[in-house]
């Protein structure tokens, strides 16, 4: 049994600042919120000396160690458990990797740097699990590491750069707690951006500055549009997620948890003298409701009448009416499909029915599912905001989508591949029915679907770095 994660990060910073401390086991705690201690032992080889490094004075081929995850009880059994591990590699300024021995298998982490075209360097992480006790190992620590990346990623670029290049973009993320908000808030950090969240409550495990507001009012938040307007951009992902019965009181909630957060940014960017540089409005694909076989792009009428499904276009289409008024340069309304990302709600849900032997298709199978992978929604908000050279966004209605979506059969069929499941039986309709109400969650958001894609990002000069989604799941799945 095997599980592995790959993921890659951007920074604005030269290789040799990052290695001064990603090539140091001994500050891996500082900087990945998963991990609470870890001690060296004095190397005790000739060879470990010979290979020393001057540029990672602290890590040696063979040296062995010892760390402890941060949760009380995965600390506890593996502090028990757990024999030394071994540092497995190093070049100097490139990559470290570290081996933690198991029963018949063993935990790799392994670190590598690398220049990036753009200037700046990527950093990959990648965290193997071998052996009949990798579901224990997973659960222990492993998927606490891979969770925390997009936070250890910021904290470690802080501990390099703790102040934000002030003549770059100030962005400030409404919803920037969910994990698209995370995700973008981390991505814009380590590209020296003055990021600020805008949160009902303080996550003190975040590492981004957060003013707290309630979503409906101006506040003291508001300060922080009126200090440069014209340097300073809104992204706006604030509301209620969608996973939820579609009760009048639930649909009015969605609703009204986008709408307000919407007009209290409005309203308070009209109090500016100067117009606000950026203007990123959240948006949803399923504003179009079930399309059947109907493909649409920015350009395709909304529905109406009980083809407008109160819970999807019902929702949408307010929370974009909404955004009128604002004083901005460049408004964008970003009509985002799914979002693909290890961690996600959407994504989370799919692999773990999927897992459970649900891999089946749903209700007929023909629905559309229109798709995005993070990689390529970050750098399509990014042009949004005016930060992708080479791409030339037009303001107005954009699709977040990959250029090819899949029906639901084809999407169940990949994901049972890559996460090496059986073939499944399908789940019927009425049961998708019956068990919504068990997991009180909408049997529309499987049942029905949309093939939307974008008539303007081609043309803008966007590229996909996952246009297909196989390679969409095969990232995401190894």
């Amino acid at each position: 049994m095997a599980w592995q994660r790959t993921t890659d990060h951007y920074f604005a910073l030269p290789a040799d600042a990052l290695w001064a401390i990603v090539g140091d086991p001994t500050r891996w705690p500082a900087w990945s919120g998963a991990i609470r201690s870890f001690i060296l032992e004095p190397p005790s080889s000739t060879y470990a000396d010979t290979h020393r490094s001057a540029h990672s004075p602290q890590a040696s081929v063979g040296q062995k160690g010892h760390y402890l995850p941060a949760r009380g009880w995965a600390a506890a059994l593996h502090g028990r458990t757990a024999p030394a591990l071994r540092i497995t590699q190093v070049e100097p300024g490139r990559a470290l990797a570290l081996e933690q021995p198991a029963p018949g298998g063993a935990t790799r982490i392994r670190w590598q740097l690398s220049g990036h075209p753009d200037g700046g360097t990527t950093l990959q992480q990648q965290v193997t699990v071998t052996g009949p006790m990798t579901p224990a190992v997973v659960a222990i620590v492993a998927s606490d590491i891979v969770a925390d990346w997009r936070a250890s990623v910021t904290r470690l670029y802080q501990m390099i750069r703790p102040e934000p290049d002030r003549s770059l973009l100030k962005v400030v993320i409404a919803g920037g707690s969910g994990t698209l908000g995370r995700s973008l808030a981390a991505d814009l950090t380590t590209r020296g951006h003055d990021v600020v969240l805008l949160t009902r409550s303080v996550d003190l495990d975040l590492p981004h500055r957060q003013r707290t507001w309630d979503g409906a009012t101006i506040g003291a938040w508001a300060d922080e549009l009126a200090q440069d307007p014209g340097n300073t951009a809104v992204v706006n992902l604030a509301g209620r997620l969608v996973d939820a019965r579609p009760s009048e009181a639930n649909i009015t909630d969605l609703r009204e948890s986008r709408v307000k957060p919407t007009r209290a940014l409005v309203e308070a960017s009209q109090a500016l003298e100067t117009p606000l540089a950026r203007w990123v409005q959240g948006s949803t694909t399923a504003i179009y409701s079930d399309t059947g076989e109907t493909q649409v792009t920015e350009s395709s009428p909304l529905p109406t009448g009980s083809a407008a499904l109160p819970q999807m276009t019902g929702v949408a289409a307010p929370w974009e009416a909404a955004v009128q008024g604002a004083h901005t340069d460049h408004l964008t309304i970003l009509r985002t499909s799914i979002v693909l990302e290890s961690g996600s709600p959407a994504f989370d849900r799919l692999a773990g029915l999927t897992r459970a032997g649900l891999g089946g298709r749903v209700g007929s199978g023909r629905q559309w599912f229109s798709w995005i992978h993070i990689d390529d929604w970050l750098p399509l908000v990014r042009a949004t905001l005016g930060l992708e050279a080479g791409v030339d966004l037009p303001d107005g209605i954009l699709i977040a989508a990959a250029p090819h979506p899949v029906r639901n059969a084809e999407l169940m069929t990949l994901l049972r591949q890559h996460l090496h499941r059986p073939p499944a039986p399908p789940t019927p309709s009425a049961l998708v029915r019956v068990g919504s109400v068990v997991l009180r969650t909408d049997p529309a958001l499987g049942l029905t679907g949309r093939h939307a894609t974008s008539e303007l990002t081609t043309d803008a000069g966007f590229e996909f770095t996952h246009p297909t989604l196989d390679g969409a799941l095969r990232d995401l799945t190894s």
